[in-house]
């Protein structure tokens, strides 16, 4: 059962008690992501990310690191394009002490000099990384394509130019606008007691917001079809498609994941049967769903030989034409909602899953769905509603990125 507490700030503090286990598992959340960040602080929210890690007023780096790995325990986080997450797991005797170092991080971080120009560094090798791996680049671009005039469409990472311009000084201004108390939801899962729950409120209910704090501001940004290619000495050439969908909180959610599903979200979806196992035109080849507060995306990936590519196009079209003309299957929707289903509850068996489902939940929704509840709404997915999405989405005009070793 999952209960909601709100500090007397704004902090939500969201809790799922599992008394079998010995672990407990605690996220803060926070409502700060690229898609609200300036063109010029593009990679903030991810360099803060990093930039928790580094030392605090108590403890250096070195500290930080050492005292998980002295409890057994794992200490991580994510940057999102809507939020960032700073996450723990531990043994349950330990979970004070976890959630004590993570709101030293959290409140105290120094961003010393010396620091910054080291993780700098480090998020500039995690660029050219990135750049390197042309299945990631080719993603990367085609959200360029796709929001060319929106945050959404820039890199998570930011930039080599704009990785130059973050200073102490503008790391807290963007920490005053948008880590503000109401930005903010701390999940813990697991078993959990009386005196952890009251430690958290101690440390996260009573700090309050800077006169510089701000709402995000959802633009609901229009979607650019259109096409980019990236000539690069690769050994295949990579294809990403993208069609413009609907947002995380629309109704359909549950049948845009299955048709995403039936498309070709396993090794049973028409494309992979189609692109692989019928013609052998390529290793990877998938689809995915991309869904925002406002907006979202579904998109199809796939990386074959430079000769090969046309015909791959060709065949991922005629797939997708098929279904445009014909729709699905009884049969492929029923198997593709027990798919959802076992899928979510085999997600939920640990309490790092519950954590974040949690978290995610009250930071998105602000509600909370029981097990039950979501498969009602699995359950209750139809060929009507699966085909009111195919009419909306795949009769679009799509944003197409490519990267590969020529023309």
């Amino acid at each position: 059962m999952v209960q909601v507490h709100t500090c007397q700030n704004g902090v939500r503090l969201v809790s799922e008690h599992i008394d079998h286990v010995r672990s407990v598992a605690l996220g803060i959340f926070v409502n700060a992501g690229s898609r609200y960040e300036l063109p010029e602080e593009n990679g903030i929210t991810h360099f803060i990310e990093h930039m928790l890690f580094k030392g605090t007023t108590t403890r250096s780096a070195r500290q930080i690191a050492e005292e998980f790995d002295r409890i057994g325990g794992e200490l991580n986080a994510f940057t999102s394009k809507e939020n960032t997450c700073y996450y723990a797991k531990v043994l349950d005797h330990h979970a004070e002490l976890a959630v004590t170092i993570l709101a030293d991080m959290f409140f105290h971080s120094t961003f010393a000099e010396e620091e910054l120009e080291k993780e700098r560094q480090v998020v500039l090798e995690e660029i050219l990384m990135s750049e390197d791996a042309p299945d990631d680049d080719v993603h990367e671009k085609l959200w360029s394509v796709m929001y060319p005039n929106d945050a959404l469409g820039r890199p998570i990472l930011g930039t080599a130019e704009t990785l130059k311009t973050f200073t102490a000084n503008a790391i807290r201004h963007y920490m005053d606008k948008h880590y503000g108390p109401e930005s903010v939801v701390i999940s813990i899962a697991g078993n959990i007691s009386a005196q952890l729950m009251q430690t958290i409120e101690d440390l996260f209910g009573h700090y309050q917001p800077s006169p510089q704090a701000i709402a995000p501001v959802l633009t609901n940004p229009a979607f650019y079809p259109g096409e980019m290619t990236k000539i690069r000495d690769t050994e295949q050439a990579h294809l990403a498609i993208s069609y413009p969908a609907i947002g995380v909180k629309d109704p359909d959610m549950y049948s845009f994941i299955a048709l995403n599903s039936i498309i070709g979200g396993n090794m049973s979806s028409r494309l992979f049967q189609e692109v692989r196992e019928e013609r052998g035109l390529a290793y990877s080849i998938f689809s995915y769903q991309s869904c925002y507060a406002d907006v979202g995306a579904f998109t199809i990936y796939g990386s074959t030989s430079r000769q090969q590519l046309a015909q791959l196009q060709h065949t991922i079209d005629a797939t997708l034409l098929d279904i445009v003309a014909g729709g699905i299957t009884a049969e492929e929707l029923d198997n593709a909602k027990e798919q959802l289903k076992g899928s979510f509850v085999l997600g939920l068996e640990g309490t790092g899953a519950r954590m974040n489902r949690n978290g995610t939940s009250e930071l998105v929704h602000r509600k909370h769905r029981t097990v039950d509840e979501v498969l009602a709404s699995i359950d209750a997915v139809s060929m009507e509603s699966v085909d009111r999405l195919i009419a909306k989405i795949l009769k679009a005009e799509p944003a197409i990125s490519i990267i590969g070793p020529s023309e």
